[in-house]
């Protein structure tokens, strides 16, 4: 075989036997001023390729083959926009260079199916570039809080990926074999550090992510992979100030760091049998991509110059996954949702002023956070800044009459659909409006999202003309609404529905429903969920409406309510840490009662369930479905009077209680027990190891512990611990658990033998008999 052909190895990949085909027998050299200048010089030649130099020198700086990059994009006669693969979207031409690029000159896009989740590190703002007369330039400027910030959001990126899917074996065996989706973009920052250009992934982020899982190993975890990723791309701290700029000083860096990658392969494929890092790193260190490098707006296309190209990539990316590779369905709706509304500002046929359509995308996609509502919708009366009044006002602006039929079309024509009814255009919105509260209730998202695929909060008088209401108690509301106060009662439809649904007091009446049992989500008659909230928001409901009021008024963004979910659905954990973090319930109204709440014969508020809030909605109905006689829904009984709800319950808060004080015992003895000793007779250093078994079984529970309150905050785009993690953590707290175990019997057996008969033959005997049973 010549020295120079591939070969083939087989490598350890965990405890699996991976054949790896194709190992180039050396990596690429590294890149050249003359081959970046050529790259620079035909990018400047193209009439159609409109990018700024600094982004051509981050195309140059990325590519492996700088002369076969040239040769696509310089003109010829037969081709005066040169070789460059040409794909035509809604609205736009894209053309792209096709070549192969160093792993480590790529960074993780923004991934649209994690729209619709919470990420702890928020995404950039997105802006389009334009040249100075006006045209799209196929690249957008990515504005970061600071460095940190993008190092923190790659890091996020490329481990809640690995938490999700990975492709490492097959990558390991066959490198990556399908092009990635990239374009150049500029990285901005609000604090001042200066910009750089770099290459982004936009598709194939799980096959990135699973090159530097291979390049990290078999035995590091998607938290160790991430790690090497973000100190491979920018280094362990940022570039010192002066001297060149801060891209230049990072390529240097990334450029170090693949000579010493370099140095290492040579010296694992130089021996006889290549090790395995030579076919983890010659599987990973150049992967194909598609550079697009050209937008072209087609004729008739009214968005902006500054949003073609975006929207380009999003009708690429959305082609891929809806037809090759779906994303969910919540993900496909704030896609649509968020481009739909975009799309609406740009043609600008809406009466809405367009500034004010601005804030509203903000609002949706997350830029404003609730805590600015006061500040972007501050009139003569401010709304709070939570994230129920967020919901109220996103859902007011994007349901206004000039508005809704715009936003419908559009979205239809992105779906590419005959039609948008209404509950088509309501289930786009819930992703959009449980943003700042779906991971603190993600046991329920299912259910909330299909109430809004049923019609959600959009009632007949919502969808017609109405102003917010903003107040710090949405009892107030009242009194107004039933007075005929249009504002009033659709502000309650709105805020209380949405709480409702948020909650699992309102879900989608399917069949099954009806034979259910009251305290299993039953309902006393099938309605459309924004039926429901239509009745109970009528003008002449007053149950219906305190009902509204007090959902709205107690409700949480950072906790479920104890009624959401039955005791089945809840873990012993998940449960107590509601009761520390002071949980909170919603509960059935009673007219009779000062505070509207009823209570049983006890004085207990009585909970409330969906068969309650259903009933509410139009108890004449209910009545002629379940007649008094059955039993069913007892009339209410005067209370105890006017008493103070409390949402934790004695026992619940004493629970709450021993809980924290446990924890914080287990934390003292863990921080200041003694340490094992490493010298003196072995009864001494059993006694030190005893205590250091204790305290790291009590610090492995506090760690648990700490985990399960921080898997909400984490959300549903990676799992606070993964998979394989828990399969080997289960492994051996078995067999930890087998030898206390066996212990624990040994020292049964001994302590059951009279003292003084306990010498060694007779003491041995009852150990023999437990190892002779297969203990």
């Amino acid at each position: 075989m010549s020295h120079n052909a591939p070969r083939s190895l087989t490598v350890q990949w965990g405890s699996d036997s991976v054949v790896v085909s194709n190992v180039e027998p050396r990596l690429p050299p590294p890149g050249s001023d003359a081959g970046l200048a050529e790259v620079l010089d035909a990018g400047r030649a193209n009439p159609v390729a409109l990018l700024p130099d600094a982004a051509w020198e981050a195309v140059g700086r990325a590519t492996t083959s700088p002369e076969a990059v040239a040769v696509q994009l310089r003109p010829t006669a037969s081709e005066p926009n040169g070789l460059l693969m040409a794909e035509n979207v809604d609205g736009a031409t894209l053309r792209s260079i096709v070549t192969r690029v160093h792993l480590s000159e790529l960074l993780p896009g923004i991934q649209p199916r994690t729209g619709m989740e919470v990420m702890e590190i928020p995404d950039p703002q997105v802006q389009g570039i334009t040249t100075t007369d006006g045209r799209p330039c196929a690249s957008v400027r990515c504005r970061y809080q600071d460095l940190d910030h993008l190092r923190d959001h790659v890091w996020q990126t490329l481990h809640g990926t690995l938490s999700l899917n990975s492709y490492g074996p097959s990558v390991l065996a066959r490198k990556i074999t399908r092009n990635l989706i990239t374009h150049p973009v500029e990285i901005s920052f609000e604090d001042g550090t200066e910009s750089f250009h770099a290459l982004v992934v936009r598709d194939g982020i799980t096959r990135l992510a699973s090159a530097w899982e291979v390049l990290a190993g078999p035995d590091a975890d998607a938290a160790e992979v991430a790690g090497l990723a973000v100190e491979s791309l920018f280094g362990k701290t940022p570039a010192a100030s002066g001297g060149d700029p801060l891209g230049r000083r990072l390529a240097a860096g990334r450029q170090k760091w693949r000579r010493r990658i370099t140095e290492e392969f040579d010296r694992e494929i130089a021996g006889p049998e290549p090790g395995p890092r030579a076919a983890q790193i010659a599987q990973t260190c150049v992967v194909p991509a598609q550079i697009a490098v050209s937008a072209e707006g087609h004729p008739g296309h009214l968005l902006a110059a500054e949003d073609v190209f975006d929207d380009a990539v999003r009708s690429v990316l959305a082609s891929v996954h809806v037809e090759f590779k779906q994303w969910d369905t919540a993900a496909q709706n704030v896609e649509v949702a968020t481009r739909a509304l975009k799309r609406v500002i740009q043609l600008g046929d809406s009466l809405v002023p367009k500034d004010d359509l601005q804030t509203v995308y903000g609002l949706a996609v997350g830029r404003i956070p609730s805590e600015d509502l006061p500040r972007v919708f501050g009139d003569a009366v401010s709304p709070p800044g939570t994230a129920l009044w967020r919901a109220v006002y996103l859902v007011h602006a994007l349901t206004r009459p000039e508005l809704l039929d715009l936003l419908k079309d559009q979205a239809k024509a992105i779906k590419g659909g005959k039609r948008m009814g209404l509950k088509g255009f309501s289930e786009l919105l819930g992703p959009l409006i449980d943003l700042p509260w779906r991971a603190h209730k993600k046991h329920v998202t299912k259910q909330a999202r299909n109430a809004w695929n049923n019609g959600g909060v959009l009632t007949t008088d919502v969808l017609q003309e109405w102003d917010p209401r903003p107040t710090d108690d949405f009892t107030a509301l009242v009194a107004p609404a039933m007075a005929g106060d249009t504002h009033a009662r659709c502000t309650l439809a709105v805020a209380g529905g949405v709480a409702l649904i948020a909650d699992k007091l309102l879900t989608r009446n399917v069949g099954s429903a009806l034979m259910a049992a009251k305290d299993k989500g039953g309902v006393p008659f099938r309605a459309d969920v924004n039926q429901v909230i239509e009745d109970l928001s009528r003008q002449n409901n007053e149950v219906g409406l305190w009902t509204l009021a007090l959902a709205a008024e107690r409700f949480r963004g950072d906790t479920l309510p104890e009624n959401a979910v039955t005791m089945r659905q809840l873990t012993r954990k998940q449960q107590a840490g509601a009761a520390a973090s002071g949980g909170y319930a919603h509960f059935r109204v009673d007219l009779t009662q000062q505070d509207r709440t009823a209570r049983d014969d006890d004085g207990v508020p009585q909970l409330l369930s969906q068969w309650d809030v259903v009933w509410a909605s139009n108890p004449d109905r209910a009545r002629k479905a379940h007649p008094p006689q059955t039993g069913l829904f007892p009339a209410p009984r005067p209370g105890a009077g006017a008493q103070g709800t409390e949402s934790t319950t004695p026992t619940e808060a004493g629970t709450a209680r021993e809980t924290q004080d446990a924890g914080t015992e287990n934390d003292a003895e863990s921080a200041d027990g003694p340490a094992a000793p490493s010298s003196g007779s072995a009864s001494q250093r059993a006694a030190g190891q005893r205590q250091n078994l204790k305290a790291n079984v009590t610090a492995a529970r506090d760690a648990l512990d700490q985990l399960l309150l921080l898997e909400p905050q984490v959300g549903n785009h990676t799992p606070v611990i993964p998979q394989h993690t828990l399969d080997i953590l289960l492994d051996q707290l078995i067999s930890l658990q087998t030898d206390v175990e066996n212990l624990r019997r040994k020292a049964q057996a001994a302590g059951s033998t009279d003292a003084e008969q306990s010498t060694e033959e007779d003491t041995d005997q009852p150990i023999e008999e437990m190892e002779e049973a297969g203990v």
